[in-house]
């Protein structure tokens, strides 16, 4: 074959992958699709869930600690409080130790949760906290310390070990190729909090990976990063946000005033919307006035958390009591480990909300 043909041809061929590759990369939901998806739901409402005897995400989903039974026993309490979704947070590392076995456990954690109908809200990469992170055994609280062992995923590393992004996408990709059509997964939050931890732009090369890496799987569910920061630093991480999800998803923990304003903002996307974290009764951020706004203007209501326990976060961000003394004002979370509420009325608030009060 002459040579200008054969060049014409291997032109051809590359041309033909270059548009089949981006006919099979899915683009983001319609706005359309996006309120079909929402509309069939129903009001979404839960906490993000940390076991009480997990300290952070690798204890909740390690094998020598995933913990069923207090799984299974605080998921029964949520349900009776008439909650129907979950946000619970993942990590590469479980998956790089043992990828059949962490999928495994993660099947079982959905079977548990959807026999109480709760769906669940994954969480894949995360700026929070604590950046080393190992498998194995975690360390103890630190007393009066909130989330003192929490640990960012992947944190730092994926600057100092480039090679770090090649593995992150083969876990991205096997994790929602594996669970791409499961109903029981209401959505992927690709990242929490991009930029935390004084990150900032840092962090657009993962969160523009991770989106791409999720619209090259294309599972059923949609996939959002929610916002969290109004600082003008985060205007570029914002804007890549709001244009790259399928649900707009976003934090507060102000006051009435100020989450209303929030959602009057975001509104203008004309996306669903879902809170992903509220509530800090410091803050104001109480179930009393959010929850029965977020219901009215049909927000999803994922409050943080919901069980005490070792994660600590009944203390606030920034002010530690070393002597574990549980203050009279809890920071976040509902119930004790043995079930019984912080706040009896914020109880019957919620249950009237959920419509559980006659039951």
């Amino acid at each position: 074959m002459p040579r200008i043909k054969c060049f014409q041809l291997t032109v051809l061929c590359c041309f033909l992958i270059i548009q089949l590759s981006a006919q099979t990369t899915a683009s983001r939901w319609t706005v359309q699709k996006a309120n079909e998806w929402y509309a069939k739901q129903g009001w979404l409402r839960g906490c993000n869930y940390q076991p009480s005897t997990a300290i952070n995400q690798l204890e909740m989903f390690q094998p020598e600690t995933f913990d069923t039974a207090t799984i299974n026993r605080e998921l029964g309490w949520a349900q009776g409080l008439g909650l129907n979704v979950m946000r619970v947070y993942l990590h590469h590392l479980l998956w790089t130790a043992d990828k059949e076995g962490f999928k495994k456990r993660l099947n079982t954690y959905l079977k548990i949760s959807s026999s109480h109908g709760i769906k669940t809200l994954f969480v894949i990469f995360d700026d929070c906290w604590n950046d080393t992170a190992w498998v194995g055994t975690q360390p103890a609280p630190k007393p009066g310390i909130h989330n003192s062992g929490w640990v960012r995923d992947p944190g730092t590393m994926v600057y100092r070990y480039p090679d770090t992004i090649k593995t992150l996408e083969a876990y991205v990709k096997d994790l929602l190729t594996s669970f791409k059509n499961d109903q029981r997964i209401l959505l992927w939050d690709l990242y929490n909090e991009p930029g935390n931890n004084k990150q900032v732009n840092k962090s657009m090369p993962l969160l523009e990976k991770v989106f791409q890496w999720a619209r090259e799987v294309n599972p059923s569910q949609p996939v959002s990063a929610g916002l969290w920061n109004e600082n003008p630093n985060f205007t570029e991480l914002n804007k890549f946000q709001l244009q790259n999800s399928d649900i707009i998803t976003y934090h507060n923990y102000s006051y009435i005033d100020n989450h209303q304003q929030a959602i009057d903002t975001l509104r203008k996307q004309g996306r669903p919307l879902i809170c992903t974290e509220y509530m800090a009764r410091r803050n104001a951020s109480v179930f009393q006035t959010i929850m029965p706004m977020l219901k009215k203007e049909k927000v999803g209501a994922i409050n943080w958390g919901f069980i005490s326990g070792k994660t600590n976060t009944i203390f606030a961000w920034d002010t530690p009591l070393p002597n574990a003394k549980e203050p009279a004002l809890w920071f976040h979370d509902i119930l004790r480990a043995d079930g019984t509420p912080f706040s009896k009325d914020e109880i019957r608030v919620i249950k009237e909300l959920t419509g559980k009060t006659n039951r």
